[in-house]
């Protein structure tokens, strides 16, 4: 089953209904998660229905930045929303016609630590709730060593380590990612 995690950065671009389709002919994803849409409610809802996908959910964005659905297919996963904010959307999957079944945890996270700090929080919290496999997959805005980013600033160290503390509390591994490096 394929999951594809994408960084839009904006959903009103005029090529981003074709560039859906393209990807959801081209790798058939049981899931799909857009960031960085700039848009929620109505506007979203429009958009979203006319994508290649039965069921979503989208988080609100703050103004015209953030954003964050999760989209899906029902003929292949059945998911159900545990919570939103604007930073993450918390759910369940299960695979059609199989036992198999997960958390899902879609990120997008604020580039505000302040508010970053809440989302690992949240996490942290989560991840002392269960004892399913959990997969974390999208955006969180923190990088752990300096290859990770592009120009700017260099990496803070005192934030990365607060990071790297969350991610190994809720035990995550990182797999990597397939495309261009800074997307």
């Amino acid at each position: 089953m394929n999951i594809i995690i994408w960084n839009s950065r904006g959903s009103l671009k005029p090529n981003f209904q074709s560039y859906v389709g393209e990807l959801a002919h081209n790798h058939n994803p049981a899931i799909l998660v857009v960031m960085e849409t700039k848009i929620s409610g109505d506007r979203a809802k429009e958009i979203i229905d006319r994508l290649p996908f039965d069921r979503a959910i989208h988080s609100e964005t703050i103004g015209y930045s953030r954003g964050l659905w999760l989209l899906w297919n029902s003929d292949r996963v059945e998911v159900s929303l545990i919570s939103k904010t604007e930073q993450e959307i918390h759910a369940t999957v299960k695979v059609c016609n199989s036992d198999l079944s997960w958390l899902f945890f879609a990120v997008y996270a604020s580039p505000r630590f302040e508010e970053r700090s809440i989302l690992w929080n949240n996490l942290s919290a989560l991840a002392e709730l269960h004892g399913m496999a959990w997969v974390i997959a999208g955006d969180f805005n923190e990088p752990l060593v300096d290859n990770d980013k592009f120009g700017s600033r260099v990496v803070s160290v005192n934030r990365s380590l607060q990071f790297k503390e969350v991610l190994d509390k809720c035990n995550m591994v990182d797999l990597g990612f397939s495309g261009p490096r800074f997307t």
